[in-house]
């Protein structure tokens, strides 16, 4: 088996890439900083490659994807293809942010959004030919949120994404090759407690990041047209788009 993961230098993507590598998969592992990988030892099996790689670079990820599918076995001179890509790349501006520079909304979108449509493109291309494969995106549980007055950027981006999964579905369909988009509540990664100040255990049904590895890895298996976890966030998302929407607005973006 051979599976790629875009932004598997951290959290998720690289708990997912290391789930492969133990299932004896060859993993290309990328992202935008491959020197995070220095001082992990799978990085250095022989069936495993580091990459740099930024989703927003349609060209770089095109050359990227194709170069890993096409490489050749040892015993043959034909490209093994891509078995799986899997995209954990994601970028997060709250609205202070983009309120102290406006600048800052455009790589949520070219990320989230133009970012994992590039990554879907090449690897589509890659497995059509061969009929098969499976494409996934981790999303977030924010992208299941309806759309409201003051809503966030993040989620706007997120249920784009969502969508980007959706329309791959039912055009791959035919190809026999499946599409899986993740869909979690808050995973107690190291980025998420970066952005609460070190501490993510105040975040509702914090979920441990191994936990979260092994749920998108059933998932995965099981071609699974969408995962959504925990239910709790996900029963609390659902009672949010009943709100009216003078409460929405009150929500923090």
């Amino acid at each position: 088996m051979r599976v790629m993961v875009i932004g598997g230098t951290s959290g998720i993507g690289l708990g997912l890439a290391r789930h492969y590598w133990e299932q004896g998969a060859r993993v290309a592992v990328c992202g935008r900083h491959p020197e995070k990988l220095d001082g992990v030892a799978f990085a250095r099996d022989s069936r495993v490659s580091v990459h740099a790689c930024d989703i927003a670079d349609r060209a770089a990820v095109a050359r990227l994807v194709a170069q890993f599918a096409g490489d050749a076995c040892d015993a043959c001179d034909v490209g093994e293809g891509l078995d799986l890509l899997i995209v954990t790349a994601g970028q997060y501006t709250d609205a202070a942010a983009i309120a102290r520079d406006r600048s800052s909304a455009l790589p949520v979108l070219r990320v989230n959004v133009g970012g994992l449509e590039h990554a879907f493109s090449a690897a589509a291309d890659a497995m059509m030919a061969r009929e098969q494969g499976q494409l996934v995106a981790v999303a977030s549980i924010a992208g299941l949120q309806d759309d409201y007055p003051n809503g966030s950027l993040y989620s706007a981006s997120k249920r784009a994404a969502i969508a980007i999964c959706d329309a791959y579905r039912k055009a791959l369909a035919p190809f026999g090759i499946a599409v899986t988009v993740v869909v979690p509540g808050y995973v107690d990664t190291a980025r998420l407690r970066e952005l609460n100040h070190g501490d993510a255990s105040g975040k509702p049904y914090l979920m441990p990041e191994q936990e979260a590895v092994q749920r998108i890895a059933a998932a995965i298996a099981g071609r699974d047209a969408r995962c959504v976890f925990p239910w709790q966030m996900h029963a609390l998302v659902r009672l949010f788009n009943l709100l009216p929407a003078f409460l929405k607005r009150m929500r923090k973006k």
